[in-house]
């Protein structure tokens, strides 16, 4: 069974780096791509960044700031974010788009909450 689990988030002051980690355990055929999700409460879950085929996407409100990286032979993920502000404050969730077994399914991981705050 794919399971995928965050680490790296904590409590940060504005202008602090923090780097999220995504280890991603089972047998994985393919990996189509691996993104980086963030949710706060009362709003809808927004895309930070992404890899697919076509190349590395990043949200406009993270540009410049946060770079996602991967290792598909290690099954890991990373967000490295750089001049966090408070509104950077979210749980950041790990997704992957996987082959398991011929069949290609959305996983997610359970969340890290980041905080930005002085």
């Amino acid at each position: 069974q794919v399971q995928l689990v965050e680490s790296g988030g904590g409590l940060v002051q504005p202008g602090g780096s923090l780097r999220l980690s995504c280890a991603a355990s089972g047998s994985i055929d393919i990996i189509n791509y691996v993104c980086w999700y963030r949710q706060t409460p009362g709003k809808q879950r927004e895309l930070v960044a992404r890899i697919n085929r076509a190349g590395t996407y990043y949200a406009d409100f993270v540009k410049g700031r946060f770079i996602i990286t991967s290792d598909n032979e290690k099954k890991m993920m990373w967000l490295q974010m750089n001049n966090l502000k408070p509104e950077d404050t979210a749980v950041y969730y790990c997704n992957e788009g996987l082959v398991v077994g011929g069949f290609q399914k959305d996983y997610w991981g359970e969340g890290t909450l980041v905080s930005v705050s002085a």
